[in-house]
């Protein structure tokens, strides 16, 4: 990776030559009927073909997820792995599809640009998926805010419920990074201008209704999840739920058309789903259900990446995503790069470029805890050595080494160079792998385990936390949980994404620190509790330096400076 003379990820996709999406759709194995075209080189699956496929009996699909190491700002290429790995299954003759979530347009103008692989290992059309696509987002916006203003009026026209503007806890949302937003007053103005409170935004991808978007099994679970949906408390502290406000039933119209999946391609052609779009280090980080359930039935080898490390991703993949699908994955792929393991190793970005095998065996510590997190699981793991230009052989040699020591195999992968050729050897070994090596999948808890003990079990078992801690009050709002009958369900842990801690300072692999939670807050639609650690946003703010501030377009139409 990171050649100077290589044109940039937007020029490689916009010279790309792409199929007819009715090829590729063909190539999957669907019919004409089974889908609609958005434009030339989009498509989305019908609702009919999505039911029927979801009764269907289980495919006999492999599933294959990918996850990394601790991230860095040196760039792990988790989704460009994810890519080339599914070409190269495709050029070994498997038929193959990938599951990729949709990017966020906050990120996109945010620190990070794109979100669709990089190099020779993209998803196409690059600059659709990253603006404004088919439009999933903005309809799961407008479904969040729909919800808001409902709320708002119903306490304006009397509030016959009995709603307490003080304990209103539905927010709106944007997709994108605005700072300014997370605090506000509404119902400033006058008597005709509803009753101020205080109110907040998040960030489109951190709602709930994303949650339920990924999460639900068809429409009319969405409906139900939807309906469930607590938005506060009345004055006598009962719960009140969107179904009360009698909207949920037009929020499910809202997307009604977004919850069919988005069917696309790869550089190589590979058919590729790329639906919905959670945060992994606030929400469960996966895309959808649906999708994934689809490409299982359609496709021998499915590969889907969860969102971050281990620690966040892969372990609400597997006790979310998994206890809610039924889905049992077949091989753990982590990628790593020298990069990440030296910043781990406490190396300064500034200096990555610089051979450091004293850092980069520091840094190995927590590719071994991502290892361990994922073998926990009962799952089969291979480490994908994502190269960058400036890796030494030294320090290429160390890292096998050292892996070897682990009893896991090491890959090396260059397709962000070399597209599918460059994921060849990768492919190879995780087909050995679930040919040979049998799954033992298991979920982390069991649903029957108290909320405060499933804290518990992530916090020690997979963060090697000391100890748990929680004020009072929080405390109190996890025993009215179990209280109201929500004690069977998962947690979905909130945290900062580049520590196993809840403090991004600390790299590496981390022992002995406290892990405090700062809130808990149910998710009924989702069906899971979001338990809040350390100084989590769900509106992330814009960098002093936008990418913003570089994405253009010329006379022609043309972007440039996307990623």
């Amino acid at each position: 990776m990171a050649h100077a003379e290589f044109p940039s990820d937007l020029e490689i996709a916009q010279n790309a030559e792409l199929k007819p999406i009715g090829e590729i759709a063909n190539r999957a194995g669907f019919e004409d009927g089974d889908f609609d075209r958005y434009g030339l080189y989009i498509a989305k699956i019908s609702r009919e073909k999505c039911q029927a496929l979801s009764s269907a009996k289980s495919g006999d699909g492999k599933l294959i997820l990918v996850s990394a190491m601790s991230p860095t700002p040196a760039g792990e290429g988790k989704t460009t792995t994810s890519v080339g790995l599914a070409d190269a299954l495709s050029a070994l003759g498997e038929k193959t599809m990938l599951c990729l979530r949709e990017p966020s347009l906050g990120p996109c103008f945010g620190m990070k640009g794109g979100a669709a692989g990089g190099g020779y290992a993209q998803v196409l059309p690059m600059e659709e998926i990253n603006l404004h696509f088919t439009g999933d987002f903005h309809a799961i916006g407008l479904t969040n805010n729909l919800l808001a203003a409902a709320i708002d009026n119903h306490i304006h026209h009397g509030n016959d419920l009995g709603i307490d503007p003080r304990r209103v806890t539905w927010s709106r949302v944007v997709d994108m990074n605005d700072r300014a937003l997370r605090n506000i007053v509404v119902g400033m103005g006058g008597v005709g201008d509803s009753v101020p409170r205080q109110d907040h935004f998040e960030i489109t991808v951190a709602s709930e209704v994303m949650a339920c978007f990924c999460l639900c099994t068809d429409l009319m679970d969405l409906k139900r999840r939807l309906g469930n949906i607590v938005v506060g408390y009345t004055y006598d502290r009962r719960e009140v739920r969107a179904r009360d406000l009698k909207v949920h039933g037009a929020m499910t119209a809202l997307l009604k058309d977004a919850i069919r999946p988005n069917l696309v391609q790869t550089i190589e052609h590979t058919p590729t789903f790329v639906h919905g779009g959670p945060f992994a280090n606030i929400a469960h980080g996966a895309n959808s259900i649906i999708a994934t359930r689809a490409a299982l039935q359609m496709a021998d080898y499915v590969v889907t990446e969860a969102g971050f490390g281990s620690d966040l991703g892969a372990e609400k993949f597997v006790n979310i995503v998994c206890r809610k699908a039924g889905f049992k994955p077949d091989v753990v792929v982590i990628v790593a790069t020298i990069r990440s393991l030296k910043m781990n190793g406490g190396v300064a970005k500034a200096k990555l470029g610089t051979e450091n095998l004293e850092a980069l065996i520091g840094g190995l510590a927590n590719l071994k805890r991502h290892i361990d997190n994922v073998r926990s699981f009962g799952l089969p793991v291979v480490v994908a050595l994502n190269r960058f230009s400036q890796d030494t052989k030294a320090e290429i040699a160390m890292t096998m080494e050292k892996c070897a020591h682990l009893g896991v195999d090491v890959i090396e992968s260059t397709v962000w160079e070399h597209g599918s050729k460059g994921g060849r050897k990768l492919a190879e070994k995780v087909v050995d792998i679930i040919d040979r090596v049998p799954s033992d999948f298991r979920y982390l808890y069991e649903d029957s385990l108290p909320l405060w003990q499933k804290i518990q079990v992530i916090a020690k078992k997979v963060y090697h936390a000391r100890e748990l801690e929680a004020e009072k009050r929080v405390r109190n709002k996890i025993r009215a949980l179990e209280e109201a009958g929500y004690g069977h369900l998962p947690v979905c842990m909130a945290k900062t994404q580049y520590s196993f801690s809840s403090d991004p300072r600390l790299l590496g692999a981390p022992e002995h620190f406290d892990l405090t939670v700062r809130d808990v807050r149910l998710a009924a639609g989702a069906e899971f509790v979001i338990v809040y650690c350390g100084d989590i946003v769900t509106m992330p703010g814009l960098p002093k330096v936008p990418t913003a501030e570089v994405i253009d377009v010329d006379d022609e139409g043309r972007i440039t400076g996307l990623f």
